[in-house]
Order: C-alpha cells, then sequence, then structure tokens
C-alpha cells in the first residue's frame, strides 16, 4: 500500500494501537474555525515520541510546530478535493476491511480454530467412507430417512460385516464402486470440516455415527493415523502402460524395458533431466526435467507413487523403477518440506480457516455477541404481513413480490437508530428463491430467512460503527486516512512540482549553484587480468597511446578473454579511485589486487568546477523539494486561518511534563 512510502521525517501516520489519554478534552488550537483537541496532540506525541530521533522534535513548542503544520496540509488536502479520489476510496476501504477483521472477528475463538487445525495438520488420518445423499436444506423427513438409513448401515458394520463390501453396496458416493470407501491419508483442511472433526474424533478401527455435511450423512472408518510426512518436490521420469488392455507379453514388458534402460543411463552418470525431457511420456513435466509441484500425502491419485517419493531421504536421490496405476515411474528428490512451527503458520493457517466451514463458528460466535448487544425493534403487523404474501409457490421458485412495493416502504425493524425497512426484506426474500430452501411450512421458512436477515443487519451496523465502539480503531483508520491524503498532496504539490516546474527549478539551480560542485577529475582507463604477462603487454600498449578496443582485439581471442577494461571519470579523493592510481596523466605500474592484475592510465585531468544543471539534476530535484516543503507551511499559513489557545497549551505542556 502507498502508505509504507510515507517517510517524512515527523512520523504521525504510524498504524499502531493510540495511546489512552486520561486528561480532560480541551480545544488546542482551531484551523479556519475547525478545532483539534488536546487529547490527539497527547496521544500522538506519546506514541511516537521513542521513534523521533532530532531531540528538537521532542520539544513541546517544536512539536506543536510540527503538528499544525501536519493538519495544515490535511486540511489543504481536503479542501482541493483529494478525498474524492476514486483510488484513494478504495485503498482507504481496503485498509479499514482488512483492520475491521480484529473487531468483527471472535479473536478466542480463532486462536482456538488455529490452535486445532496445527495440531490437525501433524497428523495424517486414513479413512473410509460411506455416503448416504441428503440436500443440506431437505424437509426434516428426508433428513431423517437419511439419517436413519446410514445408522443402519453403521448397525450392519458393527455386527460383523465388512465396511469395504457395504460401501460398495450402499454408498452414493460414485467413487465407491471402485475404491469401495477408501479416501486415502488426509490431514487438516483436507476435507470439510464436519467431517475432518468426525475423523480426528474417531479412534483407530471404530466407525462414526452418521456426520452429517452439506453432501448427506457420512459413516467413517478410521484405518490408520500417522504422523503428517509433510510436502515434498520431486520430479519424474514417467512410461505409460499401453493406451489399450492388451495380454501381449511383449506390450506389457516395452514399458518396463524402457524404463529399465533409462534406469541404466541414469546410473552411468546422465543428467536426470535431460532424460526426463527426452523419454518421459508425462508432457506436462518433461518440458520442465520432470518437475512436478509440491505436494503432500493424498494429493495425488496414486498411493504407490506418493510413498515412494516420500521415502527418498537424501535431495537428487532417485529411486528404482517401479509401477503405479498409470505406468512406470523413476522419482528424483528436490526437496523436502516439513511441518512448520505454529507461530511460523499462524498466518496461512488464520487465511485458511476464514476459506472454510471453519468460519462460520467465528461468525456464529459474533453473532451471539452482537444479539445479546442490540435490541431489535420489530413492527410485528408488518412483518405478519409480509409472511401472509409468501406462498408455497416460494419452494418452485415462481413467488413474486408484490407489484406495488411502495406500501412496504417503511421500517419493519431497527437495530438500535438503524432502521430497515421491509422492501429491503422483501427484496432478500426473492433472492432467497435460488437457494433451493425446503423448510416447511412456508412461516417457518420466512422465520429461518428473516432471522439470517436481522442477523446480516446487525453485523453491517456494528462494523459500520466501528469508530463509535472503539477509539482506538477510529484514531487508526483517521490516521491511516490523514497519511494516504499526505502522500497524495506531497506528490501533487511537492515531488511533481519540482519535477515539472522547469523554471522554478532552473532559478533554484542559479540561486545555489555553490552547493554543486565538482573536485578535479580524472579519466582513468583501466585494464585487468589474471595473467601478470599480460597487464604488462598492456601497459606497453598504453605507453604507446593505444586504445582499449586496441588492447582487448590484440590480447584477447576467440576463445580466450585474457584482457578486461573500463574507462571512468573520477573525482580527487572519491572511495572508487583505482587503487595505485595517480592524480596525474601518465600510465601506472602493474600492481596486483587479490587475483587480479591490473594497470591504470590517466589521459586527462579535469579541472574543479561547477556542474551543469543536468549533471547535479537528481541533487538539484531533491533540494528543491526540500526547499518547497520548508516555505509550504508558511504559505499554509497564510492560506488558513490559524489559532492557538495558548493557555490551554501552557496547561497541557505542564500536565504532560508531569
Amino acid at each position: 500500500m502507498r502508505i509504507n512510502k510515507i517517510i517524512l521525517g515527523f512520523a504521525l501516520t504510524l498504524n499502531c494501537l493510540a495511546f489512552a489519554q486520561s486528561e480532560k478534552k480541551e480545544i488546542l488550537f482551531s484551523i479556519d474555525d475547525k478545532p483539534y483537541y488536546t487529547d490527539e496532540f497527547s496521544r500522538v506525541y506519546n506514541k511516537n515520541i521513542d521513534l523521533v530521533k532530532d531531540e528538537s522534535q521532542k520539544d513541546l513548542n517544536q512539536y506543536m510546530e510540527l503538528f499544525v503544520g501536519y493538519k495544515l496540509k490535511i486540511n489543504k488536502a481536503n479542501k482541493i478535493g483529494l478525498q474524492n479520489n476514486v483510488k484513494y476510496i478504495n485503498e482507504l476501504k481496503s485498509y479499514r476491511t482488512q483492520l475491521s477483521k480484529n473487531y468483527t472477528s471472535d479473536t478466542k475463538v480463532t486462536k482456538a480454530l488455529i490452535e486445532e487445525g496445527y495440531n490437525r495438520s501433524l497428523k495424517e488420518i486414513r479413512a473410509s467412507h460411506i455416503l448416504i445423499t441428503v440436500d443440506e436444506n431437505a424437509i426434516p423427513a428426508d433428513t431423517l430417512k437419511a439419517y436413519n438409513q446410514a445408522l443402519d448401515i453403521r448397525k450392519k458394520a458393527l455386527a460383523g460385516e465388512k465396511f469395504d463390501d457395504l460401501a460398495v453396496r450402499f454408498s452414493q458416493d460414485p467413487s465407491a464402486k471402485e475404491n469401495k470407501g477408501d479416501l486415502g491419508y488426509f490431514s487438516a483442511f483436507r476435507m470439510v470440516y464436519a467431517f475432518e472433526s468426525a475423523a480426528f474424533n474417531t479412534k483407530k478401527g471404530e466407525i462414526s455415527m452418521p456426520v452429517r455435511t452439506k453432501f448427506g450423512y457420512h459413516l467413517i472408518k478410521v484405518v490408520d493415523s500417522r504422523d503428517n510426512r509433510g510436502e515434498v518436490t520431486v520430479s519424474h521420469i514417467m512410461i505409460l502402460k499401453p493406451a489399450t488392455t492388451t495380454d501381449s507379453q511383449e506390450d506389457i514388458q516395452k514399458p518396463k524395458s524402457r524404463i529399465q534402460d533409462i534406469y541404466t543411463k541414469l546410473k552411468q552418470g546422465e543428467n536426470f533431466e535431460s532424460l526426463a525431457n527426452q523419454f518421459s511420456e508425462d508432457k506436462n513435466s518433461a518440458p520442465k526435467g520432470g518437475l512436478l509441484p509440491r505436494f503432500a500425502s493424498g494429493q495425488l491419485s496414486s498411493e504407490e507413487f506418493e510413498n515412494v517419493a516420500f521415502g527418498l531421504t537424501i535431495p537428487n536421490s532417485y529411486s528404482e523403477p517401479f509401477e503405479s496405476q498409470f505406468g512406470w515411474h523413476i522419482v528424483k528428490l528436490v526437496d523436502k518440506h516439513p511441518i512448520k512451527k505454529l507461530d511460523e503458520m499462524e498466518r496461512e493457517l488464520d487465511t485458511k480457516i476464514r476459506k472454510d466451514d471453519r468460519s462460520r463458528l467465528i461468525t456464529n460466535s459474533l453473532t451471539t455477541k452482537l444479539q445479546k448487544k442490540y435490541t431489535i425493534v420489530r413492527d410485528e403487523n408488518l412483518y405478519a404481513k409480509i409472511k401472509a404474501l409468501v406462498t408455497d409457490k416460494f419452494y418452485s421458485s415462481d413467488w413474486i413480490l408484490p407489484t406495488n412495493m411502495k406500501d412496504y416502504n417503511q421500517v419493519l425493524f431497527k437495530v438500535e437508530n438503524y432502521e430497515v425497512k421491509a422492501t429491503a426484506f422483501l427484496s432478500n426474500l426473492d433472492s432467497q428463491q435460488k437457494s433451493n430452501l425446503k423448510i416447511k411450512p412456508i412461516g417457518k421458512l420466512v422465520d429461518y430467512v428473516y432471522q439470517n436477515f436481522v442477523d446480516t443487519q446487525m453485523t453491517n451496523y456494528y462494523n459500520d460503527n466501528l469508530e463509535k465502539e472503539f477509539p482506538e480503531f477510529a484514531n487508526v483508520i483517521e490516521e491511516y486516512r490523514d497519511g494516504l491524503l499526505l502522500f497524495d498532496l506531497m506528490e501533487k504539490e511537492i515531488w511533481e512540482k519540482a519535477k515539472q516546474d522547469t523554471l522554478g527549478l532552473k532559478n533554484y539551480y542559479n540561486a545555489n549553484q555553490n552547493k554543486y560542485q565538482w573536485k578535479n577529475r580524472a579519466d582513468v582507463l583501466v585494464a585487468s587480468s589474471t595473467k601478470m604477462d599480460v597487464v604488462k603487454n598492456a601497459r606497453k600498449l598504453l605507453k604507446k597511446d593505444q586504445t582499449a578496443d586496441f588492447l582487448k582485439e590484440t590480447l584477447n581471442t576467440k576463445e580466450v578473454v585474457n584482457i578486461m577494461t573500463k574507462q571512468e571519470t573520477y573525482e580527487e579523493g572519491s572511495d572508487n579511485f583505482p587503487k595505485n592510481g595517480k592524480f596525474k596523466i601518465g600510465v601506472s605500474d602493474v600492481y596486483k589486487d587479490g587475483e587480479f592484475y591490473f594497470v591504470n592510465k590517466v589521459s586527462k585531468i579535469v579541472p574543479a568546477g561547477t556542474k551543469t544543471l543536468d549533471e547535479a539534476r537528481g541533487k538539484v530535484i531533491n533540494d528543491y523539494q526540500q526547499y518547497l516543503e520548508d516555505n509550504w507551511v508558511s504559505d499554509l499559513k497564510k492560506e488558513f486561518k490559524v489559532t492557538i489557545n495558548q493557555e490551554v497549551f501552557e496547561r497541557l505542556k505542564a500536565s504532560m511534563k508531569k
């Protein structure tokens, strides 16, 4: 974000929690009758005082000057309308959204979920399941039917029938016919949260009770548990099995024979990546030397491949040829990626949680708190009127809104002083037809949608009023807002102006030419080589006034670069002036520095003098920017009326020095 670029000497816009002050809030000064208070001044001073290196800025009088100057700039930014810039508005909105997460999330719940997710990520569970599908919004009768069906299957398993046979017979997961319900190994965040929780809470060898997810009811049998193997990066060479089924032993043996030939080449020292590029039949990885994206257990469709890959322990070692359901492979280990520590994964886990079903727990926690915090006042007659409008056509998405919505442009309920119109709820109801809700009777469905709508409105109201609820949040947002405005203002009024105001820049340069002076300079040619005899020959040629190009043409060949040259102009006393070099015209002796031999030739001495504007442009622009900024506050004081309450300031200084 642009705020990271705001390094203006006066650190007023750092985003940290505000320092609370207990003194009475009074008007310290005003700018065009806009008041600024003692509490903000003391809070900002105390917050930034340890960051200020200039001792003069720690003086309260001096700090007052800086603070007033800062507020003058913000007033200027608002006066010229920078607060209406779309880019500024979007950036401020984005920052507020990020910061508000600390206030709209239950930190205890979030922390518990992070710790739970991390602890589970240390393990890998192997499980099988049987799925009985039922719609997420199914009516109670259908839900109960699916539950009882799952319960009956569980009884069969507990009575001794094989779980995998039951999966083939009863599971409505299409893959069960092939995998017999076996899901392989998985860790945290690989399955939906309810399924994951049931799997991690079921002991090895046991079968869970029916578990409800958005897909239906699951029976989960935990087959095994092991430590998480982390992730691995490998390259592979693959020879595919024949595309069609064949009984020919020759066709069956061809892939095996070919992979064995490649393996022999590897053992003879040939490059793995080159062989993969030339022979591997995995078209995606072959051009990259066989390199595959890093993966964890259960992410590939071949358990054999995963086991061989994780079995390799030494980087750059490779496996013997092995067979999978796809063909024959040789795998080379590139790198292993073990599970990180909790503090290293905290941000990553938080992101995963917010994208996962777990996030509902955080949302529900906040909703519960808000339901206790706010009293919802509803117009019961209006609500009854709305319920009477909704018919069973809702279930088939054929229900339509009343033709005259003006009759419902009334307040349906209030959250504190925030009024929500019936028209908004009706529109929400209309949109919910696409959700395929099956709750019956229709009155209960309306109540369900209404409660969710109220919860959303409460959350929105709470979020919109964070500044009123939390003074420290308001302070941080205000400082960030000012920081963005100040950056935009500086860019417009100072930085860009200094670059584009060519006449002003030239006048400043003419008035300050004494600041832009060259010292004595020397044009130096430096020739270097690892071979002393080459440099000696170069020295002889330089003494004959030969050029750098002549040296390279004479001393280098097509196969070998014996001599290298560099020609630059150096100021007298500069740190990068060639060693053993003398500030006079002529050729130096040969000297050694590190592994190289050198010779220098000074061809010209340029006397000290004034730099041209082009030669000093970068420095002149920087100095001109500072000049403009130094005089800027004085100009702003003429543009705006500043009134300081000196009596209040003296009392404030006295209290802050205690």
